[in-house]
Protein backbone atom coordinates (compact mmCIF):
# COMPACT_ATOMS: atom_id res chain seq x y z
CA UNK A 1 0.00 0.00 0.00
CA UNK A 2 1.57 3.69 -0.71
CA UNK A 3 0.23 6.47 1.26
CA UNK A 4 -0.11 9.46 -0.29
CA UNK A 5 -0.60 12.68 2.25
CA UNK A 6 -4.62 12.83 1.35
CA UNK A 7 -4.81 8.86 -0.45
CA UNK A 8 -4.27 5.53 0.50
CA UNK A 9 -3.66 3.57 -2.99
CA UNK A 10 -3.05 -0.47 -2.70
CA UNK A 11 -3.23 -2.95 -6.00
CA UNK A 12 -4.00 -6.34 -5.61
CA UNK A 13 -2.58 -9.63 -7.30
CA UNK A 14 -5.15 -9.20 -9.97
CA UNK A 15 -4.29 -5.78 -10.67
CA UNK A 16 -7.02 -4.04 -9.68
CA UNK A 17 -6.39 -0.66 -7.83
CA UNK A 18 -7.96 1.12 -4.85
CA UNK A 19 -7.53 4.59 -4.63
CA UNK A 20 -8.75 5.90 -1.33
CA UNK A 21 -9.54 9.58 -0.35
CA UNK A 22 -8.21 9.56 3.06
CA UNK A 23 -9.48 12.83 4.85
CA UNK A 24 -12.81 11.49 6.92
CA UNK A 25 -12.51 14.48 8.84
CA UNK A 26 -13.59 16.58 6.14
CA UNK A 27 -15.84 13.81 4.71
CA UNK A 28 -13.20 13.63 2.01
CA UNK A 29 -13.43 17.23 0.94
CA UNK A 30 -10.64 17.61 -1.64
CA UNK A 31 -8.12 20.53 -1.92
CA UNK A 32 -4.85 21.49 -3.66
CA UNK A 33 -3.34 18.68 -2.01
CA UNK A 34 -5.77 16.42 -2.72
CA UNK A 35 -6.25 17.22 -6.20
CA UNK A 36 -2.40 16.56 -6.98
CA UNK A 37 -2.56 13.61 -5.36
CA UNK A 38 -5.36 12.66 -7.26
CA UNK A 39 -3.80 13.42 -10.17
CA UNK A 40 -0.01 11.77 -10.08
CA UNK A 41 -2.30 8.48 -8.81
CA UNK A 42 -4.12 8.63 -11.94
CA UNK A 43 -1.29 9.43 -13.85
CA UNK A 44 1.02 6.34 -12.45
CA UNK A 45 -1.30 3.83 -12.29
CA UNK A 46 -2.94 4.62 -15.66
CA UNK A 47 1.10 3.85 -16.59
CA UNK A 48 1.34 0.91 -14.45
CA UNK A 49 1.04 -1.89 -17.00
CA UNK A 50 0.19 -4.30 -14.11
CA UNK A 51 -3.11 -2.41 -13.39
CA UNK A 52 -5.92 -3.60 -14.99
CA UNK A 53 -8.75 -1.68 -12.66
CA UNK A 54 -8.87 1.35 -10.39
CA UNK A 55 -11.93 1.68 -7.67
CA UNK A 56 -12.09 5.01 -5.92
CA UNK A 57 -13.59 5.39 -3.18
CA UNK A 58 -13.45 7.18 0.42
CA UNK A 59 -12.58 6.59 4.03
CA UNK A 60 -15.01 7.30 7.01
CA UNK A 61 -18.51 8.13 6.45
CA UNK A 62 -18.65 9.71 3.06
CA UNK A 63 -17.23 9.31 -0.63
CA UNK A 64 -16.30 13.32 -1.18
CA UNK A 65 -18.36 15.66 0.35
CA UNK A 66 -16.36 18.41 -2.92
CA UNK A 67 -14.68 21.36 -2.56
CA UNK A 68 -12.73 21.78 0.98
CA UNK A 69 -14.52 25.28 2.18
CA UNK A 70 -10.98 26.63 3.28
CA UNK A 71 -9.84 25.90 -0.37
CA UNK A 72 -12.68 28.04 -1.59
CA UNK A 73 -11.90 30.88 1.02
CA UNK A 74 -8.45 31.14 -0.04
CA UNK A 75 -9.84 31.69 -3.73
CA UNK A 76 -11.84 33.80 -2.79
CA UNK A 77 -9.21 36.01 -1.38
CA UNK A 78 -6.97 34.90 -4.11
CA UNK A 79 -5.72 36.82 -7.44
CA UNK A 80 -7.51 36.19 -10.87
CA UNK A 81 -3.86 34.47 -12.20
CA UNK A 82 -3.70 32.18 -8.93
CA UNK A 83 -7.64 31.18 -9.66
CA UNK A 84 -7.26 30.47 -13.28
CA UNK A 85 -4.24 28.17 -12.12
CA UNK A 86 -5.86 26.40 -9.39
CA UNK A 87 -8.65 25.86 -11.37
CA UNK A 88 -6.73 24.17 -14.34
CA UNK A 89 -5.25 21.65 -11.87
CA UNK A 90 -8.72 20.55 -10.78
CA UNK A 91 -10.00 20.67 -14.40
CA UNK A 92 -6.53 18.02 -15.48
CA UNK A 93 -7.31 15.98 -12.57
CA UNK A 94 -10.63 15.18 -13.08
CA UNK A 95 -9.80 14.84 -17.30
CA UNK A 96 -6.76 12.51 -15.83
CA UNK A 97 -8.94 10.12 -14.39
CA UNK A 98 -11.61 10.48 -17.51
CA UNK A 99 -9.18 9.65 -19.61
CA UNK A 100 -7.17 6.93 -17.78
CA UNK A 101 -6.45 3.94 -20.03
CA UNK A 102 -7.59 1.32 -17.76
CA UNK A 103 -11.57 0.94 -16.23
CA UNK A 104 -12.53 3.02 -13.35
CA UNK A 105 -14.90 2.30 -10.98
CA UNK A 106 -16.78 4.94 -8.33
CA UNK A 107 -17.72 3.07 -4.90
CA UNK A 108 -19.77 5.47 -3.64
CA UNK A 109 -21.25 5.69 -0.18
CA UNK A 110 -22.12 8.39 2.32
CA UNK A 111 -22.83 11.78 0.16
CA UNK A 112 -21.02 12.87 -2.88
CA UNK A 113 -21.17 17.01 -3.16
CA UNK A 114 -20.18 19.60 -5.65
CA UNK A 115 -17.01 18.38 -7.22
CA UNK A 116 -17.87 14.54 -5.31
CA UNK A 117 -19.89 14.46 -8.34
CA UNK A 118 -17.70 14.96 -10.59
CA UNK A 119 -15.31 12.77 -9.27
CA UNK A 120 -18.13 10.24 -9.74
CA UNK A 121 -18.96 10.99 -13.37
CA UNK A 122 -15.06 11.01 -14.13
CA UNK A 123 -15.40 7.35 -13.54
CA UNK A 124 -16.79 4.68 -15.71
CA UNK A 125 -18.51 3.05 -14.14
CA UNK A 126 -19.82 4.71 -10.56
CA UNK A 127 -21.72 2.64 -7.84
CA UNK A 128 -23.57 3.97 -4.88
CA UNK A 129 -24.53 2.19 -1.25
CA UNK A 130 -28.64 3.05 -1.33
CA UNK A 131 -28.42 5.34 1.24
CA UNK A 132 -25.70 7.73 -0.52
CA UNK A 133 -26.86 11.16 -1.28
CA UNK A 134 -25.94 13.72 -4.20
CA UNK A 135 -25.72 17.33 -5.21
CA UNK A 136 -24.25 19.11 -7.42
CA UNK A 137 -24.64 22.11 -4.14
CA UNK A 138 -22.05 25.02 -6.13
CA UNK A 139 -24.83 27.62 -6.05
CA UNK A 140 -25.79 27.17 -2.20
CA UNK A 141 -22.08 29.47 -1.95
CA UNK A 142 -22.56 31.10 -4.49
CA UNK A 143 -20.38 29.71 -7.20
CA UNK A 144 -21.53 27.46 -10.03
CA UNK A 145 -20.06 23.87 -11.19
CA UNK A 146 -17.79 25.09 -13.91
CA UNK A 147 -15.09 22.66 -14.21
CA UNK A 148 -17.78 19.52 -13.62
CA UNK A 149 -20.84 20.95 -15.72
CA UNK A 150 -19.51 18.98 -18.35
CA UNK A 151 -19.64 15.59 -16.74
CA UNK A 152 -22.82 16.25 -15.16
CA UNK A 153 -24.59 17.30 -18.91
CA UNK A 154 -22.85 14.32 -20.79
CA UNK A 155 -24.50 11.97 -18.30
CA UNK A 156 -27.61 13.16 -17.88
CA UNK A 157 -28.25 16.02 -20.57
CA UNK A 158 -28.64 19.51 -20.65
CA UNK A 159 -32.18 19.74 -19.14
CA UNK A 160 -31.10 17.60 -15.99
CA UNK A 161 -28.32 18.91 -15.12
CA UNK A 162 -29.45 22.50 -15.17
CA UNK A 163 -32.06 21.14 -12.84
CA UNK A 164 -29.53 20.01 -10.34
CA UNK A 165 -27.28 23.10 -10.80
CA UNK A 166 -30.14 25.71 -10.18
CA UNK A 167 -31.46 23.88 -7.55
CA UNK A 168 -28.44 22.50 -5.97
CA UNK A 169 -31.16 20.22 -3.86
CA UNK A 170 -29.94 16.78 -2.66
CA UNK A 171 -31.49 13.61 -4.47
CA UNK A 172 -31.34 9.96 -3.20
CA UNK A 173 -29.44 7.52 -5.10
CA UNK A 174 -32.50 5.76 -6.16
CA UNK A 175 -32.83 9.16 -8.55
CA UNK A 176 -29.60 9.25 -9.30
CA UNK A 177 -29.70 5.97 -11.07
CA UNK A 178 -32.88 7.38 -12.54
CA UNK A 179 -31.26 10.10 -14.24
CA UNK A 180 -28.08 8.59 -15.50
CA UNK A 181 -25.55 9.92 -13.05
CA UNK A 182 -25.00 5.71 -11.55
CA UNK A 183 -25.30 2.29 -13.10
CA UNK A 184 -26.13 0.71 -9.66
CA UNK A 185 -27.57 1.11 -6.32
CA UNK A 186 -26.82 -1.50 -3.98
CA UNK A 187 -29.61 -2.15 -0.97
CA UNK A 188 -27.98 -2.36 2.17
CA UNK A 189 -29.27 -5.80 2.68
CA UNK A 190 -27.58 -7.22 0.01
CA UNK A 191 -25.30 -10.25 -0.14
CA UNK A 192 -21.69 -8.68 0.46
CA UNK A 193 -23.10 -4.94 0.16
CA UNK A 194 -21.34 -2.48 -2.03
CA UNK A 195 -17.73 -4.08 -1.54
CA UNK A 196 -19.55 -7.33 -3.55
CA UNK A 197 -21.11 -5.23 -6.05
CA UNK A 198 -18.04 -3.81 -6.80
CA UNK A 199 -16.39 -6.70 -7.46
CA UNK A 200 -18.77 -8.40 -9.10
CA UNK A 201 -17.96 -5.20 -11.79
CA UNK A 202 -14.35 -5.86 -11.86
CA UNK A 203 -14.94 -9.66 -12.62
CA UNK A 204 -16.65 -8.40 -15.73
CA UNK A 205 -13.97 -6.32 -16.56
CA UNK A 206 -10.81 -8.77 -16.15
CA UNK A 207 -12.68 -10.74 -18.66
CA UNK A 208 -11.74 -8.38 -20.95
CA UNK A 209 -8.68 -7.44 -23.00
CA UNK A 210 -7.02 -4.67 -21.48
CA UNK A 211 -5.44 -3.26 -24.40
CA UNK A 212 -8.79 -3.72 -26.32
CA UNK A 213 -10.49 -1.60 -22.68
CA UNK A 214 -7.79 1.39 -23.31
CA UNK A 215 -8.44 1.23 -27.39
CA UNK A 216 -12.43 1.83 -26.08
CA UNK A 217 -11.69 4.12 -23.79
CA UNK A 218 -9.36 6.49 -26.48
CA UNK A 219 -11.78 5.80 -29.14
CA UNK A 220 -15.00 6.78 -27.36
CA UNK A 221 -13.18 9.68 -25.75
CA UNK A 222 -13.16 11.03 -30.10
CA UNK A 223 -16.94 10.39 -30.94
CA UNK A 224 -20.39 12.74 -30.26
CA UNK A 225 -23.85 11.67 -30.08
CA UNK A 226 -24.28 13.00 -33.49
CA UNK A 227 -24.15 12.34 -37.58
CA UNK A 228 -21.99 9.46 -38.71
CA UNK A 229 -20.34 11.53 -40.66
CA UNK A 230 -17.28 10.12 -43.30
CA UNK A 231 -14.70 11.20 -40.31
CA UNK A 232 -16.45 9.34 -37.61
CA UNK A 233 -16.68 6.25 -40.45
CA UNK A 234 -12.99 6.57 -41.57
CA UNK A 235 -11.63 7.06 -37.56
CA UNK A 236 -13.50 3.67 -36.77
CA UNK A 237 -12.39 2.02 -39.56
CA UNK A 238 -8.95 2.58 -39.23
CA UNK A 239 -9.07 2.12 -35.43
CA UNK A 240 -10.64 -1.41 -35.74
CA UNK A 241 -8.25 -2.56 -38.75
CA UNK A 242 -5.52 -1.89 -36.74
CA UNK A 243 -6.63 -3.05 -33.62
CA UNK A 244 -7.69 -6.92 -34.81
CA UNK A 245 -4.44 -7.03 -36.19
CA UNK A 246 -2.68 -6.94 -32.90
CA UNK A 247 -1.33 -9.81 -30.65
CA UNK A 248 -4.38 -9.14 -28.17
CA UNK A 249 -6.79 -9.74 -30.50
CA UNK A 250 -4.88 -12.64 -31.96
CA UNK A 251 -4.96 -14.08 -28.71
CA UNK A 252 -8.40 -13.09 -27.82
CA UNK A 253 -9.96 -15.21 -31.08
CA UNK A 254 -7.82 -18.24 -30.58
CA UNK A 255 -9.03 -18.70 -26.91
CA UNK A 256 -12.47 -18.21 -27.87
CA UNK A 257 -11.85 -20.94 -30.78
CA UNK A 258 -9.72 -23.29 -29.15
CA UNK A 259 -12.24 -22.95 -25.85
CA UNK A 260 -9.92 -21.89 -23.67
CA UNK A 261 -9.80 -18.72 -21.28
CA UNK A 262 -7.53 -15.90 -22.69
CA UNK A 263 -4.17 -14.98 -21.00
CA UNK A 264 -4.94 -11.61 -19.92
CA UNK A 265 -7.88 -13.42 -17.37
CA UNK A 266 -7.36 -14.20 -13.95
CA UNK A 267 -6.80 -17.68 -13.14
CA UNK A 268 -8.06 -17.02 -9.51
Amino acid sequence: MTTLHTLQVATDARGVARVTMNRPEVFNAFDEAMIADLDAAFERLGQDPAVRVIVLNGAGKAFSAGADLQWMKRASEATQDWNVADARRFAGMLDRIARCPKPTIAQVHGVALGGGVGLTLACDIAVAAAGAQFAVSEARFGILPSVVGPYVINAVGPREARRLALTASGIPAAEALRIGLLHEVVESDAAGGIDAAVERWIAELLMNGPEAQAEIKALFGQLEVGPIDDEVRERTAQTIARVRMGAEAKEGFAAFLGKRAAAWVPTS
